[in-house]
């Protein structure tokens, strides 16, 4: 998969992960593509480790979901970090 496919399935795979998760997140388009970004690639690391290979193809099912928990695993650390509560008061 090339550079631009991989921004297109972070940005993609960051703006799914928003929707999964309850509450507003307070992030613009920018932050959700640096963190669907890094998600993917831990998303791919995990998917290394316990199936024995990582983001294959782009409409690879199996890329596609392992990017979306990586981001939600990255945002769910980002609002831990930030402070920032998932739900609104």
């Amino acid at each position: 998969m090339g550079i631009i496919g991989f921004l297109i399935l972070g940005l993609i795979a960051g703006a799914i992960a928003k929707l999964i998760l309850p509450g507003k997140q307070g992030i613009g388009w920018v932050m959700t593509l640096v963190l669907g970004v890094v998600g993917a690639l831990l998303g791919g690391w995990i998917g290394s480790l316990i199936f024995g290979g990582g983001l294959a193809e782009f409409f690879d099912i199996r890329t596609w979901l392992l990017a979306i928990l990586g981001a939600v695993i990255v945002l769910l650390v980002y609002g831990a970090v930030t402070g920032r509560s998932r739900t609104r008061a």
